[in-house]
């Protein structure tokens, strides 16, 4: 029986009382299970004290979670953020050069919400800290104080581009998805290529051109009730294949 693949999942810090905590969302780790038929195994934000070419060797894929904090914007060379803008320099230090390494390496990623923004400011991209006040796009942000069931309810259409990773999973043209986000990409890095787009325009999928394996972010949420929705199980399967793959090449 063949073994199953080894998925790290980026956690961030958290401060519960007098401790900093390692944290990671239970709907990621359980799409991870249910989504990608993978082992999680959570990797903790610790930055240079984690030898990644160790970690590396013992992975099949790297799923980058979404987060309440931001990227902080002086890595992608952006104005400062507004006072109380939530940051994690431990997990930044962390993810984006694993995710660097994680493709050169030919290793599967997924990058989700944040991990999405991650991918792109990790190669050389930019990001937008608040897409409802700039020109042509409309609030992305989920509406508050109402149950996670609304929240996370899709919200809009997708443009689904032609040629690509998703429409390479045989997702229709268009999709629909929810919304759960303030910031968004700005300037897009150099060598990845646009999966979906927004109906105002707004980038909210990419793949990485020339990458060794599945390499693909989302802006969206596809692990929330990742089996109730066929387009989102449909990434995550993509995914835990490709991570089967590495797997039994190891």
């Amino acid at each position: 029986m063949a073994r199953l693949p080894l998925i790290g999942v980026s956690a961030c810090t958290k401060q519960i009382g007098s401790y900093p905590y390692h944290i990671v969302g239970d709907k990621y780790v359980r799409a991870v299970v249910e989504g990608a038929g993978g082992l999680p195994l959570v990797i903790p934000a610790l930055g240079e004290l984690l030898d990644q070419a160790a970690l590396l060797d013992s992975l099949d894929g790297l799923l980058f979670t979404g987060s309440p904090s931001n990227v902080e914007p002086h890595l992608y060379g952006g104005p400062a953020s507004a006072p109380g803008t939530l940051h994690d320099p431990d997990r930044d230090r962390t993810t984006l050069p694993l995710l660097r390494a994680a493709v050169a390496a030919g290793i599967p990623v997924l990058g989700i919400c944040r991990g999405f923004q991650e991918m792109n400011v990790a190669f050389g991209g930019s990001l937008h800290q608040k897409v409802h006040e700039v020109g042509p796009f409309m609030d992305h942000r989920e509406p508050e104080n109402e149950p996670l069931e609304v929240q996370y309810a899709p919200s809009h259409p997708l443009q689904v581009q032609p040629g690509g990773v998703l429409a390479g999973l045989g997702l229709p043209r268009e999709i629909r998805v929810n919304s759960i986000h303030g910031q968004g990409v700005d300037r897009l890095a150099p060598g990845l290529r646009v999966e979906a787009l927004a109906p105002d325009g707004l980038i909210e999928a990419v793949s990485i051109e020339g990458a060794g394996s599945f390499a693909l972010g989302v802006q969206w949420h596809p692990e929330w009730q990742v089996r109730a929705n066929p387009d989102y199980l449909a990434i995550f399967q993509a995914f835990g294949e490709a991570c089967r793959k590495r797997a039994g090449q190891r």
